[in-house]
């Protein structure tokens, strides 16, 4: 029997969840991300994310905010598939879904204590760090591995241009 996995969260049942964590003084961290080809510099982000507070939630682009985002060749796997290998993670406490282009809704109905995301975004270009500093949270930003990113990835396995630069096909 194959064991089952963490679910994912809806909005609604996050931010009932969010209220009971936080009461019961657990501190909440969100990341969020395509996390289309999991790699290293997801895992490291992710397990340095979960260090970081209690609860680790991870916002996942749906299928349609990826293309509009990444362009017309992704997402490469579902979100499906995605939301359960991110699920499956030790690091990841729950997976949400947002079909937003940003996951600013998400952010302001998990009101975490805690927002990460990688360094190749500055303080002020993070969806939701004003947001998250105005009720006293911290945005802290990961020092990503050079050379892992889905887009790279990508790249070397096709010899050529990404997939926001490809036509569709």
């Amino acid at each position: 029997m194959i064991p089952a996995f963490k679910p994912l969260i809806t909005r609604r049942a996050l931010k009932i969840a969010a209220a009971a964590w936080r009461k019961g003084g657990l501190r909440i961290v969100f990341t969020n991300g395509v996390f289309d080809i999991l790699h290293r510099g997801h895992i490291e982000l992710l397990e340095q994310a979960k260090s970081w507070g209690d609860i680790l939630v991870v916002g996942m682009n749906s299928d349609g905010s990826t293309r509009r985002l990444k362009g017309p060749g992704r997402p490469i796997n579902s979100q499906a598939d995605r939301a359960r290998v991110l699920a499956a993670l030790k690091s990841v406490d729950h997976v949400c879904i947002f079909t937003e282009s940003t996951p600013l809704n998400l952010i302001r109905a998990l009101r975490p204590h805690v927002l990460v995301k990688g360094s190749e975004y500055r303080t002020g270009e993070i969806v939701g760090a004003k947001e998250v500093n105005s009720w006293g949270g911290l945005v802290r930003r990961f020092r990503m591995r050079p050379g892992y990113s889905t887009s790279a990835i990508e790249q070397r396995i096709l010899g050529g241009p990404t997939s926001k630069s490809r036509p569709n096909v």
